[in-house]
């Protein structure tokens, strides 16, 4: 099931939470709405889902498979929906609370009994709560809780998935978890889902692909990888992943950070221009001499060793905080002491400039 979104904006009095926004799902992708709180993302879920009507226009339209649903209910839409904080019902089994959905349903459309009671088993097995069946969910721990709620939502076999924040209330290691098994479930199932985060991490590990919203607008649109190794705005760079910023002025084709020219750099700015380059972390190469590349001096303020590569903090001499990844491999080869003076050299920079819009 596909669904194409065209020309939806929304108001909440004086605040726009959506300003024209378009886009396109296809069939069986799992896309990822990412974007920090006020972005815009639960607010095109919802519409989406027909919880929230968009403003009216005469362009305005929500369609799956081609045909418009904009002014149908929730409940003709045939959406599942998946919410942070589970809304399992706490009187109910955890059985009784996948079959819900399927029991309230209209007596010709109802199941059988036993229809509803081998789906429900079904479900519990793919989710792998079956030994949980007669459980309340306060017996239940968080990360279980939302499997219930998922299968609650694939109970009635939603043409489409939408997900809200599903992993927010769970803590970073059962997250981790769980966005793994989505994947797998994903993978296993194919139904068209639309997941809502904030997490660059989880959107990164999970989608086919990204939406990154900011201010009520779509800020780029693609693939993981593309999204993060090619940000079209200053945006995109700052939200995806840890940085390093350096302030600087367009010189002879590169860019000029204090004794540092930056060469090649992609970006069609005028001589003098002022510009800010981004460098991610693992993008740095720490030395104890200068070797032929453009480098600043710098010294080693800390280094935490915790973690697949170890990061260097460092100081320049501008007073600017820099952060490098390191293998630990090269971190031992080196052997870093907090004090000294190296050479950082940025590869792959990322050249921005004008007004920066947060």
């Amino acid at each position: 099931m596909s669904i194409q979104v065209t020309h939806v904006s929304k108001s909440f009095g004086g605040f726009q939470a959506l300003r024209d926004v378009s886009l396109e799902v296809g069939e069986g992708e799992l896309l990822a709405l990412l974007g920090p709180s006020g972005s815009g993302k639960t607010t095109l879920l919802r519409i989406i889902a027909g919880l929230e009507q968009p403003d009216p226009a005469p362009d305005v339209d929500v369609r799956f498979n081609g045909q418009s649903v904009a002014h149908r209910a929730v409940g003709g839409r045939n959406v599942g929906f998946v919410f942070q904080h589970y809304a399992l019902f706490r009187h109910m089994t955890v059985f009784e609370n996948v079959a819900f959905g399927l029991r309230v349903r209209r007596r010709r459309e109802r199941p059988s009994r036993q229809e509803i009671a081998d789906r429900v088993r079904r479900l519990l097995a793919l989710v792998q709560l079956e030994a949980f069946e007669r459980r309340y969910p306060s017996q239940l721990s968080g990360g279980q809780r939302q499997r219930v709620a998922l299968a609650r939502a694939l109970a009635t076999e939603p043409r489409i998935l939408l997900l809200d924040e599903p992993f927010g209330a769970l803590d970073a290691k059962v997250r981790q978890e769980l966005r793994r098994w989505l994947r797998r479930l994903h993978d296993e199932l194919h139904v068209t889902s639309l997941f809502v985060t904030h997490d660059q991490e989880e959107a990164l590990e999970v989608a086919d692909r990204i939406i990154v919203m900011n201010a009520g607008r779509i800020e780029q649109d693609g693939a993981p990888e593309d999204l993060f190794n090619n940000p079209r705005t200053e945006f995109v760079m700052r939200f995806l992943g840890a940085i390093n910023l350096f302030h600087g002025r367009v010189e002879n084709g590169g860019v000029r950070v204090g004794p540092m020219l930056l060469p090649q750099v992609d970006c069609a700015l005028p001589e003098g221009q002022a510009a800010r380059a981004f460098v991610r972390p693992y993008d740095l190469a720490v030395d104890r001499r200068k070797n032929g590349a453009a480098a600043m001096p710098a010294k080693v303020t800390r280094v935490q060793v915790t973690g697949p590569v170890v990061r260097v903090e460092l100081e320049a001499a501008a007073g600017d905080v820099i952060w490098a990844d390191l293998p630990h491999a090269q971190y031992r080869d080196l052997r870093l002491n907090v004090g000294e003076q190296v050479y950082v050299s940025p590869r792959n920079a990322r050249v921005f400039a004008g007004d920066y819009r947060p």
